[in-house]
């Protein structure tokens, strides 16, 4: 792509200059420009406070002159500084040339982009692109108005990462790539990677944070949603982590949609079923609406596409005024006039109120694409702690899903488990009492859940080890509590479905 420059917005550097990308990457790297290399120079509460838009901090811990301090205030900063502090770290002229840097009065150098170390999930050192000042993507992180800035990375873009299905395909698809985060992930398990944006300068800035990281180029395409990708393409692996915010107009591109209400994300998640391959996987951000009279659950139900298998996890609810409020100082409205900001807060509001919504839903999406002749359509909320990354947690949510829906209660019976690591069993009760009011398996990994069970359900998944059936262990308690053992291997396999399906036991097979 050639350069790409906005009214207002800097000019970016080159996107064909991958040499200068290779050499600037590399004094990056030989100063300790990384995400660990940044932790031990600015300590813990500067470093966060950076990732909050606060620089202070990390100003007072960068005033010295190493190579580091001056990488630290040109690339994150944003601060000018001496050209010839800046040549004794950097291939100053080759990034003058390519647009990397700008002169900054007589003997000064200006960063054209924000550089962002990101640590990769396998220890990469990667770098992240954005424009000036917009780093850190996301609710509170930004006040800029200009219509085509692009974001860095903010914890939207880490969640959808880190519950992105990691198995290596073919063929991966990033919409609304901004500055190209979940196709740089993707770009290490897929063969081939395909970015979208509606904003051409998102597909320049991807291109750079790709190059920059030494990752392979993408195929960057410029469009909304699906419009650039042929009929007849398909995908194994579909990304997005979309403009959702529901707003009246559509002010911001990198956050607003453009559609009335949950349109945008209602389409995006109805057209990925015709474009993933078989056995592939969709995997969104989104937000819904709660609209009067209707159950949200149901809403998104009806936003699965046909041969698709889904689980839809709601982690976040806002009333309107919540919501409203949030983006409204997402884009700095809040420091506006006074009577400017209410006018557009009533404009949310009554947006709202015409849609009859009272409250706005936040959460995954997870499509897989199946042949099973019923698919399963999980809607679940689950507003507790996790542990991120949950990739491995979610593909094995649908080999479950495929167990399940291949086996009745006699194939459960004859089946084999294994009690899942890191589960530990909880009784609750009063002290001192003989027996326990109820006992609770917990898991401590993935999604953390936990769920009761009754004496025979606490027995029989502490036995499971995938050495016996089912059937003989359900036998063994049987006989132990002088229970009938028909009766109990009647009642007991739906307890042994559901705690296969939340993930505490696991086919040994």
């Amino acid at each position: 792509m050639g350069d790409v420059s906005h009214t207002s917005l800097s000019l970016l550097p080159s996107s064909d200059r991958a040499d200068v990308a290779a050499r600037l990457r590399d004094a990056l790297l030989g100063a300790s420009f990384t995400a660990d290399g940044l932790l031990d120079l600015l300590g813990a509460p500067a470093y966060a406070a950076l990732a909050r838009s606060e620089t202070v901090p990390a100003l007072r811990a960068t005033r010295g002159d190493t190579p580091l301090e001056t990488l630290v205030r040109l690339f994150l900063l944003q601060q000018p500084v001496p050209h010839a502090r800046v040549a004794d770290v950097l291939p100053v002229q080759d990034c003058l040339e390519s647009g990397w840097l700008t002169r900054a009065g007589a003997d000064e150098v200006a960063a054209t982009v924000d550089i962002r170390p990101y640590g990769g999930p396998g220890g990469e050192d990667w770098f992240i692109v954005s424009d000036l000042g917009c780093a850190v993507g996301g609710a509170g992180g930004i006040g800029s108005r200009e219509e085509g800035v692009v974001l860095g990375v903010g914890g939207a873009s880490t969640t959808l990462a880190g519950i992105t299905v990691r198995t290596p395909v073919s063929s991966a698809l990033d919409l609304g790539t901004g500055s190209g985060i979940q196709a740089l992930h993707a770009a290490q398990h897929a063969t081939r990677v395909t970015a979208t944006d509606l904003n051409p300068r998102a597909l320049h800035i991807t291109a750079l944070t790709l190059a920059l990281s030494g990752a392979p180029a993408a195929d960057l395409r410029e469009g909304s949603l699906f419009e650039p990708i042929a009929d007849d393409e398909t995908y194994d692996l579909i990304v997005s982590n979309p403009p959702f915010v529901i707003s009246p107009g559509a002010r911001l591109t990198y956050r607003d949609g453009g559609m009335g209400g949950d349109d945008l994300c209602r389409t995006l998640v109805q057209q990925a079923g015709d474009r993933l391959s078989d056995g592939g996987y969709a995997q969104f951000l989104a937000n819904w609406q709660h609209v009067e009279g209707e159950e949200w659950q149901d809403r998104l139900r009806s936003w699965v596409p046909r041969g698709c298998d889904a689980w839809i996890v709601q982690r976040e609810v806002q009333d309107v005024t919540q919501y409203a409020e949030l983006w409204l100082r997402d884009a700095g409205d809040h420091r506006d006039d006074p009577a400017e900001y209410q006018a557009r807060y009533d404009a949310w509001l009554d947006e709202f109120e015409a849609r009859k919504v009272k409250a706005v839903g936040f959460g995954w999406i997870t499509l897989r694409r199946t042949a099973a002749a019923e698919p399963s359509i999980t809607v679940e909320e689950w507003p507790h702690s996790i542990e991120q990354p949950l990739g491995e947690t979610v593909r094995a949510h649908f080999d479950r899903v495929d167990y399940l829906r291949a086996s009745d209660d006699a194939a459960l019976l004859d089946g084999h488990f294994r009690l899942v690591a890191e589960v530990v069993q909880e009784q609750v009760g009063l002290p001192g009492a003989e027996d326990p009011e109820h006992v609770v398996l917990r898991q401590h990994r993935g999604m953390r859940r936990a769920t009761k069970v009754d004496t025979v359900g606490a027995g029989f998944a502490g036995v499971c080890d995938g050495t016996l059936s089912a059937g003989r262990i359900l036998d063994a308690i049987a006989q132990l509590v002088g229970e009938d053992p028909v009766l109990l291997r009647d009642r007991t396999p739906a307890q042994i479905r559901l705690l296969v399906e939340q993930g505490f036991l696991e086919p040994a097979e």
